[in-house]
């Protein structure tokens, strides 16, 4: 495996659609989708990941979780490992928060819950190709 898609949401369930969506759209011989319901596991996981020279093509997020919010986690990330790219998946995501994460090019785009695949796919269309 050459690369990894990470998704992080406190709801096992979430993860568990959003990772059995994106192995339906994603070469799985090349990629591998690793999931996180706790949001304080995460940095040390794609620590980890990175440092099996796995490249993270992308991070899905929800916003609320504990511990730690979506921006938070983004920011936390985005320091350690800026070519990771971000999309929030969230249905009470503060839009001045995410308004603010587009403007500074930390996220890709924000995809409303409940959502389909269809949008998930569109969202992501630019990565589909290129893994």
């Amino acid at each position: 495996m050459n690369y990894a898609i990470v998704c992080v949401d406190d709801e096992p369930v979430i993860v568990d659609l959003l990772s059995f969506q994106l192995k339906k759209i994603f070469n799985t011989e090349s990629t591998f989708v690793e999931t996180f319901t706790n949001p304080q596991d995460v940095e040390a996981g794609v620590d980890k990941i990175v440092e099996y020279g796995i490249s993270v093509i992308f991070m899905v997020v929800d916003y609320q979780m504990p511990h730690i919010n979506g921006a938070q986690l983004i920011r936390t990330i985005k320091a350690k490992h800026p070519a990771i790219k971000f999309f929030m998946l969230s249905g009470q995501a503060n839009n001045t928060i995410v308004h603010q994460l587009l403007e500074e090019g930390l996220l890709e785009k924000f995809i409303a819950k409940p959502w389909s695949e269809q949008d998930l796919e569109k969202a992501l269309d630019k990565f589909i190709d290129q893994f």
